[in-house]
């Protein structure tokens, strides 16, 4: 029995292991194969703004700019302390009930 949750555990252990070599050397390799000075447009710029010009619309400044400065970051922020206070907050009936053993 200790020999199989041994050999679990490595064999768990030895795929992380390898999920990680991959995911490094991709994340090394990834920039040889990028062009130089190219730039990867967004769904906004690509697909939203050329529909907007041809149906007559012009592109204008967003309500609330996220671009400037760390606001993007601090909803972030809030919304992860919001979600972690509710999950918290709501931990046993996430995780179902146990009965006292």
């Amino acid at each position: 029995m200790k020999s199989q949750s041994l050999n679990l555990k490595s064999s768990i252990s030895g795929l992380v292991l390898l999920c990680l070599s991959i995911t490094l050397l991709f994340s090394l390799i990834a920039p040889l194969f990028a062009e130089e000075g190219s730039r990867w447009s967004g769904v906004d710029k690509s697909v939203i703004e050329k529909f907007a010009k041809e149906h007559g619309r012009e592109a204008r400044e967003p309500f609330i700019n996220t671009d400037q400065g760390d606001l993007l970051l601090f909803v972030f922020l809030m919304a992860g302390a919001a979600g972690g206070f509710m999950a918290g907050y709501y931990w046993r009936v996430l995780l179902g009930r146990r009965e006292n053993q």
